[in-house]
This record gives C-alpha cells, structure tokens and sequence, in this order.
C-alpha cells in the first residue's frame, strides 16, 4: 500500500538537516559537531511537530508537575479529560519518542490530549533526560523513576495505583517495554498494560536487514546511527544489544508475566518488523497482545494529527483499546 498521500506531501514539504537523508551514512562521529547538530534536529523536530488545533479535544484541565527522575526532578504534565470520573481512576504514563536525543512535553502534547479524551484516563507526560548531554541508562532510569513515583503518589492524583499502564511511541515505545520488562526482574508492582506505538525495541542497527521501506518520518539509517551513538556511546564501552535499550533481545523469562499489551505499526516503518517480532514474543511468552498496523502510515505519524485525520482516528482507537482494558471505558 503506497504512503497516504496527505502525509506524502507533508514527507514532502518537510526536510529534515542534509546530515539525515535516508542515503547518507555518518560515520566519523568523532569529527560532528553534537551540540550544532543536535540543536538543528531539536528545533526541526519541534517545527514539524509542534501544532496548535482550533478543533482538539477539550480536557477538564491540564497541569504542569514536578515528578522524581533518578537524579533529580523530572517536568511532567497530567492530562485530565472530561470524563475521568470520580474517585480512584486509571491513568496512563506516557513517554514521548524522538530517539532519546529529541522531543519533550510540548511535541508530543497533541498525542498526549488525544489519548486522555480517547481513554478517559489521565495521561502523565514525562520530560526525561535527553542525550547526547545525558547518556545511557539516564532515560531508563528516569523512566523507572517516574513510573516509582506515580505508583508512591498515585492517589494524590484521584489515581488507581493497580490500574497504571505504560505507553509510549518510538523511544518512549522503548522506555514503556522496559518498564514493563524491568518491573517482572525485580519482581516489583507491574503496569496494568502497555500500549507501545511504533516502538523501537532494538538498539543495534536498522541497515543490514534488507529492508526495502527506509522511508519514515524522522528515522532513516543515518539519523539511527546518530541517535544511538548520542544515547548509547560508540566504541568498547557502549553496548546496544544491553537488554535494557534492547528490550527485544531479553530473556525468554523477562517475557513471561508481563502486562497485556497493544502493538500499533506503520506499513512505511523501517521499525516495523521489530515492533511485530516483539508482539511475537510476547505472544509465545502467553501475554496478551493485539498488533494493528496501519498500512499507509510512516514511523511518527501520529505527530502530525494538524495535516492527517488517520493519524486521529488511529489514536483515538490506541485509546479506547487501553481505557477497555483499564476499565475506564
């Protein structure tokens, strides 16, 4: 199925720094300038993301907290929608994607507002450390972190702490499967559900499996290369086949007992086939797990609700399947 074409003109209209083209290979990472292009690709990921819609849901509030990282305070912000109801209610925290080097709470806010109404839960954003000023495990720590939190002071927030699920796209996909992943090895209080949006559950490398759609937006080989080596480093020292960042390659007992997922995938993904063979996984490991993959669709998709009403009926469907799952619905 070819690109839908309104998200085909945008592809179009959008071009993202010459360092990132779907050909172009880095590979002398000691001879780039992290800061100037780290800022570049910061501020064109904010243009591209950042929208103001006249005709978005309208929440009962929306509130900007402080929440614990692993080392130190974490900005957050909780999406309350119309129809959260009353008492303890089920909420969802949410981490943003952009490879670890990229987005915040404002790119990621129109997804974050779409599935709180969708849902009727509350949707907890999470501003976690970005890379490369801060490097591997600082996100997934932060993620832990934030998640420990919520549980702690769930109810301060008119939150079920039983009825918590994870989610996130792309990286935060990431962060979500690793929580959910690293609450089952410590043995701890695990999400409720998990509901992982494109996610990018390997860390290792998108070149060499053939893949015949490079197109997507804001991911390409090169930009890979760049976000893993901001993230996890280069040389000896750094190691992406780390369970942690490669949630994929975990343990066949690190599956076993996790929370129910959803899977959502892009046709135009070049992450498509690892986000299905972690689905995969879990389904052999017994978990509850529905994929729906949206054929037309390229990697981050659901940023660009502004210019694509696929991308918000495809959330507001992510939502209703988690508010089932959590009872809100």
């Amino acid at each position: 199925m070819p690109i839908d074409p309104t998200l085909q003109a945008f592809l179009n209209s959008f071009k993202l720094p010459d360092l990132f083209k779907p050909d172009f290979t880095l590979t002398d990472f000691s001879k780039a300038d992290w800061k100037e292009t780290t800022d570049r690709l910061r501020q064109s990921f904010y243009r591209s993301t950042r929208s103001v819609e006249s005709d978005a849901p309208q929440l009962a509030q929306t509130d900007n907290i402080i929440v614990d990282g692993a080392e130190g305070p974490l900005k957050a912000r909780v999406y309350t929608p119309l129809a959260a109801g009353i008492g303890q209610q089920p909420a969802i925290l949410f981490f943003h994607g952009g490879g670890f080097v990229v987005g915040d709470l404002d790119s990621h806010e129109m997804i974050c507002i779409r599935l709180a109404h969708a849902s009727r839960c509350r949707v907890i954003s999470i501003d976690y450390r970005l890379a490369p000023e801060h490097k591997f495990p600082c996100a997934h720590d932060d993620a832990i972190a934030a998640y420990d939190w919520l549980l702690r002071r769930a109810r301060d927030f008119s939150i079920d702490p039983e009825r918590v699920a994870v989610a996130g796209d792309s990286a935060g996909g990431n962060l979500a499967a690793f929580v959910s992943q690293e609450m089952v090895r410590r043995g701890g209080n695990e999400p409720a559900f998990q509901l992982l949006l494109y996610p990018l559950v390997q860390f290792v490398d998108i070149k060499s499996r053939g893949l015949t759609f490079q197109e997507g937006f804001f991911i390409s080989p090169g930009l890979f290369d760049f976000f893993k080596t901001s993230y996890v480093g280069e040389g000896e020292d750094a190691d992406a086949m780390d369970i942690r960042v490669s949630p994929l390659f975990a343990p066949e007992a690190d599956f076993k007992g996790l929370p129910p997922a959803h899977v959502v995938l892009c046709g135009w993904d070049p992450l498509n086939a690892e986000g299905r063979a972690y689905a995969d996984k879990l389904a052999a490991a017994g978990v509850p797990v529905t994929v729906k993959e949206h054929p037309g669709m390229v990697h981050g998709f659901m940023n660009l609700t502004a210019v694509s009403v696929p991308a918000r009926d495809a959330i507001a469907n992510a939502g209703e399947i988690v508010g089932k799952a959590l009872g809100s619905l």
